[in-house]
């Protein structure tokens, strides 16, 4: 990427961190019980109004009165599943935007299951890592393609993957880990910011799914708002790893570098290329 394309990069970065900042879109989260405060607490830090709202007989209501919805199938069951389902199809009807992310997608049957359904009902965007995102892509892979939430496979390996997934399904797809790839089937844009200390803190993928969710709530282009939503928490987990001491440490220091974070900062620091 150029220095003048790099600039303009960074300038759209820190517009929708701004419009983030000043609309407070309110973001519906059906999300995993492992993360749910975590979750809650980046989009405060950075700007947007979390609820968290999981049963059937009100999230339809819910939805469509907010910007945006995360759909996290990390603790998985049937009520949940329904939930979210029905959350989907009304944030469709009623033009809301929503990311899904298919924790563990190819560590069960019934998982590989959910996911899959959940993403035929047309995400906004998809969030994942590499063995999460090759699941959802190839749709008829046996079960055992990931350990639990962990990745067996780098981001990079799912690149066109997330290519064909994107293209087929319309939406925007992310990888995430040590760089960051999105793609809507044409673009595709990589993400080096971050650090290696973010992998040892739970939860680290769902926030930034959350927070890829207030982005899409103020930014119709998915493609933008999820290649700006990792950049700013990337640059954010890159400032708190300077200062943490720990994984412990690390956590209160995100939440304070995503609600700090600064125009000149965020410029200096944002490495993104795309194509």
């Amino acid at each position: 990427m150029n220095p003048s394309t790099a600039r303009l990069q960074a300038e759209t970065v820190w517009k929708l961190l701004a419009t983030v900042r000043e609309r407070q879109p309110l973001v519906h989260n059906i999300t995993n019980f492992v993360v749910m405060n975590n979750t809650a607490n980046a989009l405060l830090a950075v700007g947007a109004s979390p609820a968290m709202i999981h049963s059937s007989d009100e999230v339809e209501d819910f939805v469509a009165v907010s910007q945006a919805l995360v759909v996290n199938i990390g603790t998985l069951y049937s009520e949940q599943i329904a939930a979210c389902k029905l959350a989907a199809l009304r944030a469709r009807a009623a033009g809301v935007p929503w990311i899904l992310d298919p924790v563990g997608a190819g560590a069960t049957p019934y998982r590989r299951a959910a996911a899959s359904a959940l993403a035929g009902l047309h995400p906004t965007a998809v969030r994942g890592n590499g063995s999460e995102i090759l699941a959802l892509a190839e749709r008829t892979q046996a079960a055992g393609q990931g350990r639990g939430v962990d990745s067996l496979h780098a981001p990079e390996t799912a690149v066109e993957a997330a290519r064909r997934l994107a293209a087929d399904s319309q939406t925007a797809v992310a990888i995430t880990g040590a760089v960051d790839y999105v793609t809507d089937g044409h673009r595709v844009a990589a993400i080096e910011n971050g650090h290696s200390l973010m992998a040892r803190v739970t939860g680290m993928g769902c926030s930034a799914t959350a927070v890829i969710g207030a982005f899409l709530g103020v930014e119709r282009d998915a493609f933008a708002a999820t290649v700006a939503g990792l950049a700013v928490f990337g640059v954010a987990g890159e400032i708190a790893a300077q200062r943490a001491r720990g994984p412990g440490s690390l956590q209160v220091e995100l939440l304070d570098a995503l609600y700090a974070l600064d125009e000149a900062t965020l410029k200096a620091t944002l490495r993104v290329t795309s194509n």
